[in-house]
């Protein structure tokens, strides 16, 4: 099996763009070095050390629902239920255990990730 850098997640609620359009699923990928370091030389995160997860979620989230182009200004319309699940799920995928195992449904070929917690469990 491939070593597995992007994963796929649904929002709670979901973000509503300018348009309003509701986009609830997207792919996060794991966090590199960078992704880390460098927001921690921002200025809006040395005014606001709770900025730093706005950025960082803003460098490490490829896609939500049909946005591509995810920046600070995203990550700060999301719904506060939103912005936990996805520190909660940045967490969870970048600790030094694998987060999970892809699998694909035999029936309808849906991809998905089985969770540790979950695996071997009957």
């Amino acid at each position: 099996m491939a070593f597995q850098t992007e994963f796929e997640f649904t929002l709670p609620k979901g973000y509503v763009d300018s348009e309003g359009n509701l986009h609830k699923s997207g792919v996060m990928r794991l966090a590199t070095a960078a992704d880390e370091i460098l927001p921690q030389k921002d200025a809006r995160v040395h005014q606001n050390p709770a900025y730093l997860i706005v950025i960082l979620l803003s460098r490490v989230i490829n896609r939500l629902g049909d946005i591509t182009n995810i920046t600070p200004k995203t990550i700060e319309g999301l719904f506060s239920a939103d912005l936990a699940f996805l520190q909660d799920f940045y967490q969870q995928i970048n600790e030094n255990e694998t987060p999970g195992v892809a699998a694909v449904c035999p029936k309808c070929e849906h991809k998905f990730v089985v969770e540790n917690h979950q695996l071997g469990e009957g």
